[in-house]
């Protein structure tokens, strides 16, 4: 896992997610898929740019099925954003790094 992205199981979501201090993007992906892989080299730029504002979490979703299921994750990659335990917006499938960025910045 990139430094400054944290990798999370079903039972670490609640607590490193729903109860976390800053906003939280989660990243929903998995080994296999493409448009995940293509997807995080983005997501760990971004963790870089808004470090200690914003905390990054990714869930494979083969390891931990919960959590996708509990979320209505119905395809990879599937970013939540999420502030104050409250899923605020959600993006699914390949996105520009300007669209992700303007969806962070309405978490700060």
């Amino acid at each position: 896992m990139a430094e400054g992205i944290l990798d999370i199981t079903d039972d670490t979501f609640e607590t490193e997610v729903m109860n976390a201090d800053l906003p939280v993007v989660v990243d929903f992906w998995a080994p296999w898929c493409g448009p995940c892989r293509a997807i995080g080299p983005i997501i760990e730029e971004l963790s870089g740019t808004y470090n200690g504002k914003v905390k990054f979490v990714k869930c494979n979703v083969d390891d931990n099925p919960l959590s996708p299921s509990r979320y209505e994750v119905r395809a990879i990659p599937t970013l939540l954003f999420v502030k104050g335990g409250e899923i605020v917006d959600t993006i699914t499938g390949m996105t520009a790094k300007a669209k992700l960025e303007e969806t962070i910045g309405k978490l700060l």
